[in-house]
């Protein structure tokens, strides 16, 4: 009887592609998903906070965003042909929140240009694992090209329009981190359904 469950338990893993540290990381997805949602409230409802605090409050949501992706891509070097890509996307990420918490002068001059090219980067990353990622079943692809089509159309109005949509551009950041966070949030829950089939 112990022999067939872990026979099964080995079935399943393999049937997803998935590792003992990657059945964890749905947990993950909820958190930093609850996280994104908070930062879109925040950024939504208070947008007369000062251009300082906004820099410190998306710099810190960048470097949190770039550590989660290390650990997920880390952690799924064997069952993502894409993990790579996560990888690079998440050192620049966080390479970048250190640079804007570390110069908030320079940073608020050039806060809006990263904020545009880190939603275009981030929409062209989700697409392409979307669209070639073996791994991933349909639904899984719609969820990752509505995220990559998102980030893609927040990165385009951000750089269009820099300096005539400051408002617009919290909004945009807002509604981009509670979209984002919301549909992470379903993946995250997704992936524990089909972990416990």
């Amino acid at each position: 009887m112990k022999v067939h469950n872990q026979r099964e338990e080995h079935f399943v893993m393999a049937k997803y592609g998935l590792s003992s540290i990657a059945k964890q990381l749905w947990g993950l997805g909820i958190g930093f998903g609850v996280v994104s949602i908070l930062f879109g409230i925040v950024a939504l409802f208070w947008p007369g906070l000062t251009v300082g605090l906004l820099v410190i409050l998306f710099s810190v949501f960048i470097l949190v965003w770039g550590v989660i992706g290390i650990i997920v891509s880390i952690s799924s070097t064997s069952t993502d042909k894409f993990w790579w890509l996560e990888l690079i996307f998440s050192i620049l990420a966080i390479g970048l929140a250190v640079y804007l918490l570390r110069n908030p002068v320079v940073a608020a001059m050039i806060w809006i240009f990263s904020i545009g090219l880190t939603f275009l980067v981030r929409g062209v990353v989700d697409i392409l694992e979307g669209l070639f990622d073996g791994n991933r079943t349909g639904g899984d692809r719609v969820l990752a090209f509505i995220l990559g089509a998102l980030g893609i159309v927040a990165g385009i109005i951000t750089l269009l329009y820099p300096v005539s949509a400051g408002l617009a551009v919290v909004w945009i950041i807002g509604l981009y981190a509670l979209l984002y966070g919301s549909l992470l949030i379903a993946f995250s829950f997704r992936a524990k359904a089909e972990l416990e089939k």
